[in-house]
């Protein structure tokens, strides 16, 4: 089943974010629990953790990117 990666809004106030690394490339899998992105908001460093194994099917943004919160930055695929 194909999903969404969104950009998280990790506070309240927050608006947008940049991406600073990919730790997964594409067609590459995952275990839940495993980092699959950084995203920098107000000079802290966030990893992104996955929520299901899955593999990484298409990075939607380049490092360095600033994203708004809730804007679609990849495609996975998960088992069910």
């Amino acid at each position: 089943m194909e999903k969404e990666i969104k950009m998280p809004r990790l506070r309240e106030e927050m608006k947008e974010g940049v991406l600073c690394a990919w730790l997964k490339e594409e067609g590459e899998s995952f275990k839940k629990g495993e980092p699959l992105y950084e995203i920098e908001t107000d000079k802290v460093v966030n990893q992104v953790e996955a929520e299901e194994d899955g593999v990484l099917e298409k990075q939607l943004v380049e490092e360095g990117d600033v994203v708004p919160c809730g804007e679609k930055i990849g495609e996975v695929r998960v088992d069910e």
